[in-house]
């Protein structure tokens, strides 16, 4: 089965993504790639996609990731009613939120007036 796929290149900390048809229990790394279809820069948003060549392959039953979805539907390829599209309403979970610090009861500190420091002695005093 066949799967399009992004397959990352570009520089360290400057990512930019191939649009790869490859084997889909490949790794997308190692993987050997059918065909590249476009390409996807996160940076400039800019998005490159050979409608005809992913037509081709999505009528053959190629499987494409969700993100891969997100930027078909915005290149406006007509997507079969098979493939799952993305959800817009998906919110981050977080695991542990009694442990956030903004969740944590704010502790105030014991405030101590001058007549009650007046009443109590002073503590490093040396007895004599």
């Amino acid at each position: 089965m066949l799967a399009i796929r992004l397959q990352r290149v570009g520089r360290k900390g400057y990512p930019v993504y191939r649009l790869a048809v490859q084997e889909a229990q490949r790794h997308p790394s190692s993987g050997r790639v059918v065909a590249y279809v476009g390409t996807y820069n996160p940076h400039t948003k800019d998005v490159n996609v050979q409608i005809e060549l992913v037509q081709k392959y999505l009528d053959t039953g190629a499987q494409p990731t969700p993100r891969v979805v997100k930027l078909l539907s915005q290149s406006e390829v007509k997507l079969p009613k098979w493939v799952k599209q993305p959800t817009a309403d998906k919110q981050k979970s977080v695991r542990h939120a009694e442990k956030l610090r903004r969740n944590q009861p704010k502790e105030a500190a014991p405030e101590v007036s001058a007549e009650e420091s007046a009443d109590q002695p002073a503590a490093d005093t040396i007895a004599e």
